[in-house]
């Protein structure tokens, strides 16, 4: 999956933070502030906020599925509450939330 940034400026200085951490020139735990700062933060999503970011979206189950890259049952259960989002659904949840469905196409 591809990093989603705040911004371009945030991205360009992500991804110089990146390369001096793989040559060995910055602390991982610095990396760690910048991934904070820059990259789109995760946020958990109760049910209800499941259920209505997909309408928001007009997507019925099915097509919200298919852009998650899920079952239909599991976006049934989500909203359910039966399971929870996690990984990187849990991230393309939070893209879709902020930047609408098209984000994560």
């Amino acid at each position: 999956m591809t990093e989603r940034y705040k911004s371009e400026a945030l991205a360009a200085a992500h991804e110089t933070a990146l390369g001096l951490t793989e040559a060995g020139v910055m602390a991982k735990q610095t990396m760690r502030a910048f991934d904070e700062m820059c990259l789109t933060p995760v946020e958990d999503l109760t049910p209800e906020q499941i259920r209505e970011l997909r309408l928001r979206e007009r997507a019925s189950q099915a097509v919200f599925a298919r852009y998650l890259n899920v079952t239909t049952g599991l976006v049934s259960q989500w909203e359910r509450g039966e399971k929870r989002p996690r990984g990187a659904s849990l991230k393309l949840l939070t893209l879709v939330a902020k930047n609408g469905l098209s984000a994560v196409a």
